[in-house]
């Protein structure tokens, strides 16, 4: 898929270019983000630019991952990483996220999701967004929920972040919690 950039209210999403290693190795400084996500931990310059140069234009290309940089319209600034994955079964993606500690509290991630979340149902042919956490990790979990994600539960052993096996938190969104069509057909179970 060709790179897109997404508008806000607040925001532009846009490609990672290697321009951006530099904020995303300061921001990846903060230990909050290596704890809670995976990015390595120390995180270097050399992280950074295969991040923003190689591994994000890459994701693109083999349209395996959509990496965006979450930019403030005013002033310009890196507010966070967002990227939508695609998982195994057909129409279903995956989103993860960090936001910069000086961005955070200002609900600039939960209208980054939900923009996302929208182009993954119109423009990828989205059926299911999952959201997945470590146990824990109570501010990815608020955004989720503000974005509307329905909380599926706790999977254990779900993650793998720096060699150690972690409990996950699950959620999902499906694009008629957006008032959107789906690809297919859902038939929910009934009680």
């Amino acid at each position: 898929m060709e790179p897109i950039t997404l508008t806000t209210e607040r925001l532009l999403l846009r490609p990672f270019t290697t321009g951006d290693a530099d904020e995303v190795h300061a921001a990846c400084q903060d230990p909050d983000i290596q704890r809670w996500t995976v990015v390595p931990s120390p995180y270097s310059h050399a992280d950074a630019e295969l991040f923003a140069g190689k591994l994000s234009p890459g994701g693109w290309r083999d349209d395996s991952m959509y990496n965006f940089a979450v930019i403030t319209r005013e002033g310009g600034a890196l507010a966070g990483a967002l990227g939508i994955n695609r998982r195994n079964l057909p129409g279903t993606y995956e989103v993860g996220f960090w936001t910069a500690k000086e961005h955070r509290g200002r609900g600039y991630m939960t209208e980054a999701v939900l923009s996302a979340a929208r182009w993954t149902f119109t423009s990828l042919g989205g059926d299911r967004l999952e959201w997945r956490a470590e146990a824990g990790n109570v501010p990815s979990r608020a955004v989720a929920l503000r974005a509307g994600f329905r909380m599926e539960g706790e999977q254990r052993s779900g993650l793998l972040n720096k060699g150690v096996r972690r409990n996950a938190w699950v959620g999902a969104l499906l694009p008629s919690d957006l008032g959107l069509p789906g690809t297919h057909a859902y038939l929910p179970a009934t009680a």
